[in-house]
């Protein structure tokens, strides 16, 4: 097929790039890179570098891909910005959203890949998270995402568009080329790095005195190769709905420092800060209607083995991406 990529210079976005090329398909990459960065793009990949508030710059790109399909990663994604700036999110992630799903429809794309999230919910009623679950964010970032499914499902309704939207819990890991590197890292295992990297003297914890066994927060990852996977199996024919993306095991933030003190062989020193607001406890998923309805199988769902990936790449790249 034909993708068109949304985001495709960002941490998730490269490595879904580069899966794609790997199973095949034509991939361009639609990125304005404020976020993302031009060497973490597959070479294999057309670039388009576009401003997404721009309504004819994002119509021209899709048209441009000869897209069969759309993956949608671009977004903003750090919960404590959206709290202090909440105007950001719903702009970018909402107002240039419709843009792009108008876009879609003018240009007669029939499938749509969405690259949704766990602060949909809110805390949970209960834990694993199952898709039934009540959607009561508690963050901007959160609503805007909730605010985006909501389109797609009225997009669908109206217009017919097919369309999988992936509830994504902890992205981590590293493939053999690209890993993660945000300008404002706020991703855990990253931020420990640092430390074995001789970049930081010690890593934070945010809140301790969560009602988890040992006071941090808790959450749930997955491996960002199994989460590429998922939107490869996404673009088959019929795939339509909203899915959790999870290994269904909830690690907590002192339990992830100790893994990395592990695969690094080097003593991580800590420093215990207050909770930052917008920060549910305990965050795990129920991956198990993907695993039912879209055959996905995770590969890789140990922490030691994220972790290990992780650490590889980060090895490699000490100071990330070069621009």
């Amino acid at each position: 097929m034909n993708v068109l990529v949304t985001g495709g210079a960002g941490y998730i976005g490269s490595i879904c790039t580069e899966e794609l090329l790997n199973g095949g398909h034509a991939v361009t990459v639609y990125d304005n890179l404020t976020e993302g960065h031009r060497s973490a793009v597959d070479p294999r990949a057309r670039f388009i570098l576009g401003q997404p508030e721009e309504e004819n710059n994002i119509l021209s790109a899709v048209k441009a891909a000869k897209a069969d399909a759309v993956v949608h990663f671009a977004a903003n994604a750090l919960v404590g910005e959206s709290m202090a700036n909440p105007g950001k999110y719903f702009r970018n992630n909402v107002a240039n959203g419709l843009k792009l799903l108008d876009a879609v429809v003018v240009s007669g794309v029939k499938k749509f890949v969405f690259s949704s999230t766990c602060a949909t919910y809110g805390p949970p009623d209960r834990v694993p998270m199952t898709e039934d679950l009540p959607q009561r964010p508690i963050n901007p970032y959160g609503e805007s995402k909730l605010m985006f499914e909501r389109m797609l499902h009225w997009y669908h309704q109206v217009h017919g568009l097919e369309f999988v939207a992936f509830r994504y819990f902890n992205a981590a890991g590293a493939s053999g080329k690209f890993g993660e590197h945000h300008r404002i890292e706020t991703h855990l295992i990253p931020n420990v790095f640092r430390v074995p990297l001789g970049q930081a003297t010690h890593c934070e914890i945010f809140g301790t005195d969560y009602p988890t066994p040992d006071g941090t927060c808790i959450r749930d990852y997955v491996h960002i190769v199994d989460l590429a996977q998922a939107h490869i199996l996404a673009l088959a024919p019929g795939r339509q709905g909203f899915y959790n993306l999870g290994n269904g095991d909830g690690y907590s933030v002192r339990e992830v420092i100790r893994m990395c003190e592990k695969i690094t062989g080097k003593k991580i020193p800590t420093m215990e800060r207050p909770r930052r607001p917008g920060d549910p406890p305990r965050l795990v998923a129920s991956a198990k209607k993907a695993i039912r309805e879209l055959n996905w199988k995770p590969k890789l769902p140990k922490l030691e083995d994220i972790v290990a990936t992780a650490w590889v790449w980060h090895k490699q790249h000490p100071n990330g991406y070069p621009d």
